[in-house]
């Protein structure tokens, strides 16, 4: 199963942090099905200070620019996505629409 790691950080304000934390909670149910829906099979987000890492276990069929796509059609996914970016700093290098930067994998214990 492929696996994607990806990063980005909240604005550096205790306040922002713990609603976007809120948030998470309990996702809207419109974004859940969305994330099945473009071939996520799980997804973890760990916060540490303002720096978030996610993880997604996905689908042999999922494309970060298929999900994007589906993504940009979803209303839904825009309202959150906006909602969400009030939270967010984006950090360098990063996508300013896509926010999540991919990170470089350098080491697997498995493959040791």
């Amino acid at each position: 199963m492929p696996r994607h790691c990806l990063t980005f950080d909240l604005q550096n304000d205790p306040k922002k942090i713990a609603e976007y934390k809120r948030y998470h909670e309990k996702i809207w149910p419109e974004i859940r099905d969305s994330l099945f829906t473009a071939g996520v099979i799980a997804m973890e987000i760990y916060l540490h200070g303002t720096r978030l890492f996610m993880i997604m276990d996905v689908s042999d069929d999922f494309s970060l620019d298929k999900k994007a796509a589906l993504d940009r059609a979803n209303p839904k996914v825009q309202q959150w996505e906006a909602l969400m970016a009030n939270f967010q700093a984006v950090p360098e290098g990063a996508d300013p629409v896509r926010r999540w930067a991919p990170m470089e994998k350098v080491f697997d214990l498995a493959k040791q």
